[in-house]
């Protein structure tokens, strides 16, 4: 059985991952500080802490992933296929040059890629709030899809 302090220092670890929207790289440096600060002292709190920071490394490399595929191809589709004189001079650039014709298969690859970076990031999200709740109830709460980097 688990103490309410203990609950209560595994449920922030998960939350402190939302700094990142406030926070660059919080999501890595407030659990990291909670965790490593406490994981001697309940074995829960080191379960939560490693849970935490595997998912978070494990986001961060599916983020790098899809932005190493998504951005590459999206940049060099839109110079091959808009010349530079075009943007400058010309007023109905986004009419002319930005439409269903114009796209090519691996642009959609691209789209399909900043798809699923967006749907990552919601799913993120919306599983952080869920493991604090479990965590706040006392249970053992695994991420999915998470790469385990800390044993």
């Amino acid at each position: 059985m688990e103490t309410t302090s203990n609950k209560n220092l595994a449920t922030f670890t998960h939350l402190s991952a939302l700094s990142q929207y406030c926070i660059p790289f919080g999501n890595y440096i407030f659990p990291i500080l909670i965790w490593s600060s406490n994981k001697d002292k309940s074995e829960f709190i080191d379960f939560n802490g490693k849970q935490v920071l595997n998912f978070q490394l494990s986001m961060f490399l599916y983020s790098l992933v899809l932005a190493m595929i998504a951005i590459p191809i999206l940049i060099i589709s839109f110079f091959n296929n808009v010349p530079l004189d075009t943007i400058v001079n010309d007023r109905v650039f986004m009419r002319d040059h930005f439409s269903i014709e114009n796209i090519e298969g691996i642009v959609i690859v691209a789209i399909v890629a900043l798809l699923l970076f967006v749907g990552l990031k919601v799913a993120e999200f919306f599983l952080i709030i869920y493991a604090s709740v479990k965590t706040s109830n006392g249970e053992k709460y695994e991420y999915p899809l998470t790469i385990p980097f800390l044993k």
